[in-house]
């Protein structure tokens, strides 16, 4: 089974045995260009590498099926069987005047469990804006792909919908009806979204040009493909931290009336239809900026210097998040290169902690994603939660297998076993102090930032 993992910042290829061991892996970057006035896909770019990659897998590895994963809020329109325009990149802003027609438009929490979020992060919101730019392709537009279907068509030729991914905080979907949204309906899309098939489902062929066919299964929401996997080997009752550019986080647990959508809370939808509460921040994108660029481990000396001398990042480097609007900012004293990478640790550990808290996490939690990759965060969160069994998966790519599991179940596989293990904490002097004073830091900032916005709106 080949396996696509198309993230905003990297895509990857992971290679499947019926065995569940991968076998190859290869990535690459996608590349974002300016056309139009408008950040795009260069989808062909994206698609020459994923056919040569794939082509290159089944001669080499007997490859017969491929699956795909894919990171949120984003879509593709279709016309006459080709793109009617390139596919948006979501981390854009559409213009004031624009977004005051179509933020009035939007259905309520309420209905949707969506919150209101800037840019694209309700893709909803992009295709009101691409409507409202261009009235007439809109109109001619017959297909609206979320973005795995969009490569599971482009493909096998078949269109189909997938529930976990409209269900991803996009204003389109309806949970708890378990239908669409009033507005795809008042907007007259409905008609113009295919049928829905479970993710997994075998849709189609792509053939080789060595004449070989090649299975086609329908594709996945990245985070909610990883949620999938570890109840796919005997979890029921976790916390699900998905990393990545995003931190999600998933606690089916939750009561879904606790959710607060100004702290980027949410319901998103399994494979399965069944809603569950969600809280994210960016915090792959917000460590990358705040430790400004660090790609190594960070040391553990770092962290102890860090919490010594009083250094804090504070929230928010990027868009959405529990702590919405203020731009990130460090106190304390000014930071080594080392000193700031570690700070940046601290910092998406403790918006974790914090989201944990939000989320009403008392369950397990299961760790996994990205920033395992820094060496410190899974023990970081173990030490800020003794009262919570903190496991991390040995398996990094979480969305992949989990994707990899889906389509494996329509073949009436199931290869993959429990490969977790226990974190263990580092209880770093002086740690829980550092954690009550970032607190104060960032409720201060948060409080001062609402007041300011309450002060300007009522003049």
């Amino acid at each position: 089974m080949a396996v696509f993992d198309l993230g905003k910042t990297n895509s990857k290829l992971h290679v499947f045995f019926p065995d569940g061991s991968v076998v190859a892996e290869s990535r690459t970057r996608p590349v974002w260009r300016d056309e139009g006035g408008l950040r795009v896909l260069d989808d062909q770019h994206l698609l020459g590498w994923m056919q040569e990659q794939l082509e290159a897998a089944v001669e080499r590895h007997g490859v017969t099926g491929v699956m795909f994963s894919g990171h949120g809020c984003t879509f593709a329109l279709i016309e006459d069987g080709e793109l009617a325009m390139p596919i948006l990149d979501y981390e854009q802003e559409p213009p004031a005047d624009v977004a005051a027609r179509v933020d009035a438009l939007l259905p309520d929490f309420a209905e949707t469990f969506s919150p209101r979020l800037p840019l694209g992060l309700n893709y909803g919101r992009h295709i009101l804006w691409l409507q409202d730019r261009d009235p007439e392709l809109f109109g001619r537009v017959e297909t609206i792909l979320a973005y795995p279907q969009f490569w599971s068509w482009r493909f096998s030729g078949v269109g189909v919908s997938e529930v976990s991914y409209l269900g991803c905080h996009s204003h389109l979907w309806a949970p708890l009806v378990d239908d669409y949204s009033g507005l795809v309906m008042h907007q007259g899309w409905r008609k113009k979204m295919p049928s829905m098939e479970r993710a997994g489902a075998a849709l189609g062929t792509w053939r080789t040009k060595s004449q070989k066919d090649v299975t086609v299964y329908n594709g996945v929401h990245d985070s909610n493909s990883a949620l999938y996997y570890y109840r796919s080997i005997g979890f029921s009752d976790f916390t699900l931290v998905s990393t990545g550019t995003w931190v999600i986080v998933f606690n089916p647990a939750c009561p879904l009336d606790v959710l607060h959508p100004e702290r980027d809370m949410l319901a998103n939808v399994t494979v399965d239809h069944l809603p569950v509460a969600t809280i994210r921040f960016m915090g792959g994108r917000e460590y990358e900026i705040a430790s400004g660029g660090w790609t190594r481990p960070v040391p553990v000396e770092a962290v102890t210097s860090v919490i010594a001398k009083g250094i804090y990042a504070l929230p928010s480097f990027a868009p959405g998040g529990p702590m919405p609007g203020n731009a990130g900012a460090f106190v304390g004293p000014d930071p080594t290169e080392e000193e700031r990478a570690a700070a940046a640790l601290l910092y998406v550990a403790l918006m974790t902690d914090l989201s944990l808290d939000l989320i009403r996490s008392e369950n397990d939690l299961i760790i996994d994603g990205g920033l395992m990759k820094t060496g410190l965060y899974a023990g970081l969160i173990a030490a800020l939660r003794p009262g919570q069994a903190v496991l991390t998966s040995a398996l990094a790519e979480g969305s992949a297998f989990g994707a990899a599991a889906l389509a494996f179940e329509h073949m009436g596989l199931s290869p993959f076993t429990n490969e977790c293990r226990a974190a263990e904490a580092l209880n770093f002097a002086g740690l829980q102090a550092y954690r009550h004073e970032w607190q104060d830091l960032a409720r201060a900032r948060r409080s001062q930032f609402l007041e300011d916005a309450d002060r300007e709106v009522t003049g």
